[in-house]
């Protein structure tokens, strides 16, 4: 196919705003998938995404379209909107040359939208302005059209009304990506000077690794002998094709198209995001890639039974094949035992990798408290790097401790810039600037530590402003932390997995909180136990779990007191013996229950 009939092209939004139904019209309107194989999300492929109603992984489907008789190939990559997935957002933004920016006419732009945008435009991608969801009776289109084009910078006109319900305006996003999205540009234009740039990977349990690719120069076949440049891996193309969305086999992808090859390796650690592929023949130079995402929440990922730790490893290693921000190192717990230390770039992707696991693999879990990278310098001169509450240095050894800030940006209606400064001090931030957007729309900047964002911060803020409030966050510099660690001793043995990093304000209330909840669910033993929280190199809270009780007397009868006393004082030495000896049983439910959030 010639160049000039290939458009690439992504949707980008905020979460919920109608990327995947709009997709569905498009892919219903190119007739790519028969009617009777159709269903509603179909690019979501996970389970997870249909239960959620959110796009997790990018997606790429390739359509065909007849525009004055000539047929167009459109490649579309649908995104995730969630600002934990913004990496996959911005590995399709390196794929395609234009996007359609689209914005929720019920709900008008939102923190993430703004991002997005940022993003396509430092990208110099071709922005298509669109508005979603114009069939609702809430729709208030001319207000959002007018912030839009005042966002965008374009005219009323230029913005597509569109509906994922009825199909409206579908034909007329066709046309304007036809006419404004650039066609692909070539560098090198032999056949076998064949250059792709890898942009995501999925594994197959028989075909091994398959890369997702866009080609840039060249073009490559079924048979072709390949090479990452990276890695210097080389393999020979088991398959070539498009994405329909199914893998759909083809003779050859060409300079311009976005596809999918089957490598055939099965060793993890081969294939990364932002790789070169060429021909083996013809050594070509690298292209660009990406940035490596660096992770920004850390939790310990166990096994509920030790059992499932040999489980637990191919199957974080099958899943970072398809998630490529997740990180993870092996550790181990006096307490949990064998585990992994995980990276994960946000709260939901914690939440959505844990998910996974448990479903996709059948592994129970404990997950516990996550927690961020602090800098500590401590006074003998040395600097540690700490991502593990149980690493963290005692309170005497310690200098100066850093830990990252965040810069938030958030969209809300007027009435509530009060209640949002408000919780940016009770988050230990501050408001930096307030700007007017729109008739009744404020944005707030504000900054705050990444630490307070993860307690809650969204809840919350939703919470404060009955759901009308969005927010998008960039990670930026390492500042002072008023934080210290705070540690569980349960009959005097500390218990490192219940051990976390908290502000120094609300030390004695997580202290009580951790004791409260710890004397609750941890059962009796046969001696007495104390539970206690420490920190600042004090005892903070405790409390003391009564031991069993036996009546030891219960068999005798008459007789001189003495004979009572003497059992007595047999059963005293007898647990006192127990509790020097004997360590604490603490049962598996009650590390579950301690890691959950109240």
């Amino acid at each position: 196919m010639n160049l000039s009939q290939i458009r690439n092209f992504s949707i980008i939004a905020h979460i919920d705003h109608g990327k995947s139904t709009l997709s569905d019209r498009m892919i219903e309107a190119t007739n790519t998938v028969e009617k009777r194989k159709m269903q509603d999300q179909i690019l979501d492929s996970m389970e997870l995404e249909r239960e959620r109603g959110i796009t997790i992984k990018m997606q790429p489907v390739s359509m065909k379209y007849n525009f004055n008789g000539k047929e167009y190939a459109l490649n579309l990559i649908d995104t995730p909107g969630h600002i934990d997935f913004f990496y996959e957002v911005s590995r399709a933004m390196q794929a395609v040359e234009g996007t359609i920016l689209l914005v929720d006419a019920t709900q008008g732009i939102q923190a993430q939208t703004m991002t997005t945008l940022e993003m396509a435009q430092s990208a110099g991608l071709k922005i298509i302005p669109a508005l979603s969801k114009v069939d609702s009776p809430l729709a208030r289109i001319e207000e959002i059209k007018e912030e839009l084009a005042l966002m965008v910078g374009c005219e009323l006109e230029d913005i597509i009304e569109t509906s994922g319900k009825t199909g409206s305006g579908v034909e007329e996003l066709f046309k304007k990506i036809i006419e404004e999205v650039p066609e692909p540009k070539v560098t090198y234009n032999e056949p076998n000077e064949f250059r792709a740039l890898v942009f995501d990977f999925k594994y197959h349990e028989n075909k091994g690794i398959i890369v997702f690719i866009r080609v840039l120069d060249g073009e490559v076949k079924k048979n072709d002998s390949l090479n990452f440049k990276t890695v210097k891996e080389k393999f020979s193309a088991l398959e070539v094709g498009i994405f329909s969305p199914e893998e759909t086999p083809q003779d050859k992808l060409q300079s311009g198209q976005i596809g999918y090859i089957v490598t055939g390796i099965k060793k993890p650690g081969i294939v990364s995001v932002g790789d070169t592929l060429v021909n083996v023949k013809k050594d070509m130079p690298a292209l660009e890639g990406y940035d490596k995402p660096k992770s920004v929440v850390w939790a310990s990922v166990y096994p509920e039974s030790q059992e499932d730790f040999d489980m637990l490893r191919p199957a974080l290693e099958k899943l970072q094949l398809t998630d490529s921000s997740l990180n993870f190192e092996e550790e181990t717990s006096g307490s949990l035992g064998r585990g992994f230390r995980c990276g994960f770039l946000g709260m939901l992707h914690m939440e959505i990798v844990t998910e996974r696991l448990r479903r996709e693999f059948n592994i129970d879990l404990i997950i516990t408290h996550p927690t961020i990278i602090y800098k500590v310098h401590l006074k003998n001169g040395e600097e540690k790097i700490i991502y593990n509450p149980a690493y963290f240095p005692d309170f005497g050894d310690i200098e100066k401790i850093y830990e990252p800030w965040v810069t938030l940006k958030i969209m809300s209606p007027n009435q509530y810039s009060g209640t949002i400064s408000q919780l940016f001090f009770h988050h230990e931030g501050f408001v930096e600037n307030n700007i007017v957007f729109g008739d009744d729309r404020i944005e707030v900047i504000g900054s705050m530590p990444l630490r307070e964002l993860m307690r809650g911060f969204f809840d919350e803020l939703k919470s404060c402003t009955s759901g009308y409030a969005s927010l998008s966050y960039e990670i930026g510099e390492y500042k002072e932390a008023n934080v210290t660690r705070l540690d569980i001793f349960l009959a005097d043995e500390r218990i490192i997995a219940f051990s976390r990093v908290v502000s120094k304000d609300r030390v004695e209330e997580e202290a009580k909180k951790a004791v409260e909840k710890l004397h609750k669910v941890m059962p009796r033993q046969n001696f007495v136990m104390k539970v206690q929280a420490q920190a600042l190199g004090r005892i903070i809270s405790s409390k003391t779990v009564k031991a069993f009780r036996k009546d030891v007397t219960a068999k005798l009868y008459g007789g001189d007191i003495t004979r009572k006393k003497k059992l007595l004082e047999k059963q005293k030495k007898g647990k006192k013996k127990m509790k020097d000896l004997g360590r604490v049983n603490i049962p598996q439910s009650v590390f579950l229950n301690m890691m959950k959030n109240d």
